[in-house]
């Protein structure tokens, strides 16, 4: 009897032990799967020039952004500033982070806070300004404008094209059954038609097929292949009189691909200049009077010129926004 109870009590305890044992199972099985289900944090954020004037304070691209071991990897500011960092999955909001932003022309800077669901505005201060020392003349850069090209479809009118064509028919004999008949049955019909090609890459306009001899009011037009134009038209007309005769003409045009010039105006805040232009935008050159002298700089897919450092990005719309600044030496006037 007393073997029975011991037996019972071992029982109890070894099944208590399998429980807790199968329950840390479920709750780190759990714990696991809410883990890998769990998306890693992401910070969002721009990086600006500081200066009291918001107008002045404009993108710095190329600025490298670390958050040490807490990010998967170190990212780079675009043409617009913006940066997106992620984190490494077990980071959560509220956890201390130390932001170090790095650019060969700004101070460096090292910006603690928290992972938080916010936008990270950050500002860096030159290392110099772009103003040469007061012994050294500066070269004053005015009148700057933006000249481009944008290819656009246009037609030359290389002439015109006639022909005529006769149908031949006699009039007031009954149908009687015959293929070809007037439109109410009862006469005979004959039916005629022209065709007129413009030629290799030409195209007709404003196609018209008219009745211009014999009893045209016992005509009609039978097939319209003509006046949506093309290379080539047709068309085909319907006699149940006497013999008619019938005009088609067109006007020819030749689709030419030409460039068509343009000219964009930029904005300039303190020492940055702005400008956009359409993704469709090419030959792009920049005109400006450097002390008093227009120049004509192309911009090339280098962005150089020689007096100011400029960068370049693509809006959602596609459009492209261009950002320069003055090299030392150089100023806006």
């Amino acid at each position: 009897m007393l073997l029975d109870v011991r037996m019972t009590r071992t029982h109890k305890i070894e099944g208590w032990i399998a429980l807790l044992v199968g329950v840390v199972i479920t709750v780190t099985i759990v714990g696991l799967i809410r883990w890998q289900r769990q998306k890693p944090i992401s910070l969002w954020g721009a990086v600006l020039v500081q200066d009291s004037d918001a107008r002045n304070q404009r993108p710095i691209a190329g600025v490298a952004i670390s958050a040490g071991d807490l990010a998967i990897s170190d990212v780079t500011s675009d043409s617009s500033g913006f940066f997106l960092l992620r984190l490494r999955k077990p980071i959560r909001k509220g956890h201390p982070v130390v932001l170090v932003f790095r650019h060969p022309q700004y101070r460096p800077l090292a910006l603690n806070d928290t992972v938080a669901n916010k936008l990270y505005i950050v500002h860096l201060v030159p290392l110099s300004s772009n103003h040469p020392p007061t012994n050294q003349p500066e070269v004053k850069v005015a009148n700057v404008r933006v000249r481009y090209a944008i290819k656009a479809m246009t037609e030359l009118n290389v002439g015109s094209a006639v022909k005529t064509f006769e149908i031949e028919n006699k009039g007031n004999v009954p149908c009687k059954g015959q293929p070809l008949c007037s439109p109410d049955g009862k006469w005979k019909a004959s039916v005629g038609s022209a065709t007129l090609d413009a030629g290799a890459g030409n195209e007709f306009r404003n196609a018209r097929a008219s009745c211009i001899a014999g009893p045209c009011p016992f005509t009609r037009i039978e097939a319209d292949h003509f006046s949506q134009g093309g290379q080539t038209i047709t068309a085909s007309a319907r006699a149940w009189s006497d013999t008619a005769t019938f005009m088609l003409e067109a006007e020819v045009f030749r689709p030419m691909v030409s460039q068509a010039e343009h000219w964009s105006y930029p904005v300039i805040f303190g020492e940055g200049l702005s400008f956009t232009l359409p993704s469709a935008a090419e030959s792009v050159s920049i005109e400006a009077d450097l002390d008093g002298q227009t120049i004509i700089f192309p911009l090339g897919p280098s962005l150089f010129l020689s007096w100011a450092t400029c960068d370049v990005g693509v809006n959602p719309d596609e459009g492209r926004v261009y950002r320069c600044t003055p090299k030392p030496g150089y100023r806006f006037e």
